[in-house]
C-alpha cells in the first residue's frame, strides 16, 4: 500500500472513531464502553497520526457531523447550493483541525486540540470535541477533556518501564457525577409535530395546520396538563398580525398554559418568537442567538447584504433580542430557548434550573441533526444541572436530563 492511500484510510478511520457516536445514538445502538473506547481511540489517532492524515480526518469529519446543512438551502430557493455547502463544510473543518497537521508533537497536538473546544467558526458551535464523551464513562467538562489528551500524550515522552503510567491520569476524567436535576412540578405536555419543510409555509395548509394544533391543545386540556409546549414556529405566520388567532388562544390558555413559537413583525423587523398564552394574556419571547446563515450573515456588513439577497431571497435578517427571557410558569422559573440558542452556554448562564426549548427539525430531514442536537442538548444540561423539556418539528422532542 503507498503511503498517499494508506494516510488517507488513517484520516478516514480517524474520523469514523470521532463520529461513530452519533451514528451509535441514531440507530438506538448507544453503548458506555464503545463510546467510551471509539473516542478515546479517535483522540489518540489524532495525536499520532500522520500530518495528511489529520486533515483527511478533519475534511472527513466535516461531512460526517454536518452534511445536512446544506439541505435547507432548498427552502431558500438556492437548492444548487447543498452540494457547494456540504464540501464546504469538509474545507472548514480540515481548516479547524489543520493546526495539529504542523507538528508531530503528540504534546503539542494535545494542547492544540485542547485549544480547539474554544473555536467556533463562523459562531457555529456545534463541534464540541468533549461531545464524544457525552454517553461515556468520561465527563464532559472542559478539565476532563485536557486530562484525557494529555494522558493519551505523555506515552511519547516517557520511556520503558513507565512509558504507559500517564494512563492512570484517566482515573481523573471519569464522570463522577453532574449537578442534579430535577423535573419541574408542573405536568408538562411536549407537542411532536411532523409538518413538512416545504409544506409548512403554503397558504392552503395554514388553516388545517392551526386546526390540527387547537385538536391538540384540547386533548392536553382534556388529559389534565397544566401546560402543553408546541415546536418552533408551528404557527407559520407573524401571529402579531393575526388579531383573531390570538383571540382563541387567550381563549384556550384559560385551561391550559400554551406555549408556541411563531414570528414577530415589530417595527419592520423580524422576530423569531415564543409566544406564552396564561389565562387570557400572552407574553413574547425573542430570540437571543441566531443561526449562523440561517437567519443572519455571520460576516463583515458590506458582505452581508450581498450575501443575504442573493443565496437567501433577503431571509437571513432577523433581529435579536437583549439578553434570555425567563418564563415564570405557576411560580416555577424558565429559561426559554429557540432551537440552535438551546445549544449556546448563553443560555445557560444565571440562576437556570428548567428551560423550554423548542425546533423545527424538518429544515434538515432526513438527517441526523435532531441526534446530534439531541447529544447536544444532553451535554449542556447536564454539566450546567438543568433539565430541558424539548418540543419540535419531524424529530427530537422530549425531556433532556
Amino acid at each position: 500500500m503507498n503511503k498517499l492511500l494508506k494516510d488517507i484510510l488513517l484520516g478516514i478511520t480517524t474520523a469514523l472513531f470521532f463520529s461513530a457516536f452519533i451514528y451509535f445514538e441514531h440507530y438506538g445502538l448507544t453503548s458506555k464502553l464503545i463510546n467510551t473506547l471509539f473516542g478515546l481511540t479517535a483522540i489518540a489517532m489524532f495525536l499520532y497520526t500522520p500530518k495528511r492524515s489529520v486533515l483527511i480526518a478533519g475534511f472527513t469529519i466535516g461531512l460526517f457531523w454536518f452534511y445536512w446543512i446544506g439541505y435547507s438551502f432548498k427552502y431558500q430557493g438556492v437548492g444548487y447550493m447543498t452540494p457547494i455547502v456540504t464540501i464546504g463544510f469538509g474545507f472548514i473543518y480540515l481548516l479547524f483541525f489543520a493546526p495539529l497537521a504542523f507538528t508531530n508533537n503528540a504534546i503539542i497536538r494535545a494542547l492544540l486540540l485542547f485549544g480547539l473546544t474554544y473555536v467556533e467558526p463562523f459562531d457555529w458551535n456545534w463541534m464540541q470535541p468533549e461531545l464524544l464523551f457525552v454517553n461515556s464513562y468520561f465527563g464532559v467538562y472542559k478539565y476532563q477533556f485536557i486530562i484525557i489528551v494529555l494522558a493519551l500524550a505523555l506515552p511519547s515522552k516517557i520511556k520503558n518501564p513507565y512509558t504507559y503510567l500517564p494512563l492512570f491520569l484517566l482515573i481523573f476524567a471519569i464522570n463522577y457525577g453532574y449537578p442534579k436535576q430535577n423535573d419541574a412540578p408542573l405536568k408538562i405536555k411536549l407537542v411532536q409535530t411532523d409538518i413538512k419543510q416545504e409544506e409548512k409555509w403554503k397558504e392552503n395548509n395554514l388553516y388545517p395546520t392551526v386546526r390540527m394544533l387547537f385538536k391538540q391543545i384540547q386533548k392536553a386540556i382534556n388529559e389534565g396538563y397544566d401546560v402543553i409546549v408546541l415546536p418552533e414556529s408551528v404557527f407559520p405566520l407573524f401571529m402579531n398580525k393575526t388579531p383573531a388567532l390570538i383571540r382563541n388562544l387567550k381563549k384556550f390558555s384559560q385551561n391550559i398554559i400554551i406555549i408556541a413559537g411563531s414570528l414577530l413583525r415589530e417595527d419592520g423587523k423580524n422576530y423569531n418568537v415564543t409566544y406564552l398564552f396564561d389565562h387570557g394574556s400572552y407574553k413574547i419571547a425573542k430570540k437571543l442567538v441566531l443561526v449562523p446563515f440561517g437567519e443572519y450573515i455571520p460576516l463583515p456588513k458590506f458582505a452581508q447584504k450581498f450575501i443575504n439577497d442573493t443565496f437567501f431571497s433577503g431571509a437571513s435578517d432577523f433581529v435579536t433580542a437583549k439578553k434570555p427571557t425567563d418564563f415564570i410558569i405557576k411560580g416555577i422559573k424558565f429559561r426559554n430557548a429557540i432551537c440552535y440558542e438551546a445549544t449556546c452556554q448563553e443560555l445557560y448562564e444565571g440562576d437556570v434550573k428548567y428551560m423550554i426549548a423548542m425546533s423545527n427539525n424538518a429544515w434538515f430531514a432526513p438527517s441526523i441533526e435532531p441526534t446530534l442536537q439531541k447529544l447536544l442538548l444532553e451535554y449542556y444540561a447536564r454539566k450546567n444541572g438543568v433539565t430541558i423539556y424539548h418540543s419540535a418539528n419531524y424529530k427530537g422532542t422530549g425531556v433532556i436530563k
